[in-house]
């Protein structure tokens, strides 16, 4: 099962931390946070259900990698993995039952 990323979170993350840390800090964390995810190609139901998007058509699921929440669902369907959000969790969880 492939993995598939939104692109947009990833370099929303890297925008973030580049000015605030450096261009090296931020590459290192987006690639940090990717490769957290490559266990779930083998083993996609480790994440645990995610009580704030219950309410979604997808059971989404997370992995916690230091401050940060994986969001993902098991698109059957296409046979893949979509990560879906990565939430830092320093965040108000509110800002998490909004995100589309």
């Amino acid at each position: 099962m492939d993995s598939v990323f939104q692109r947009q979170t990833f370099d929303d993350i890297f925008e973030y931390y580049r000015p605030k840390a450096s261009v090296k800090v931020a590459r290192e964390l987006v690639i940090s946070i990717v490769d957290h995810t490559i266990g779930l190609e083998s083993q996609p139901h480790i994440g645990q259900l995610e009580e704030l998007l219950i309410d979604r058509p997808e059971s989404f699921r997370y992995l916690v990698w230091r401050h940060y929440k994986i969001i993902y669902w098991i698109n059957e369907t296409k046979g893949r993995i979509d990560i879906s959000h990565v939430f830092d969790t320093r965040q108000n969880p509110d800002k998490l039952r909004q995100k589309k």
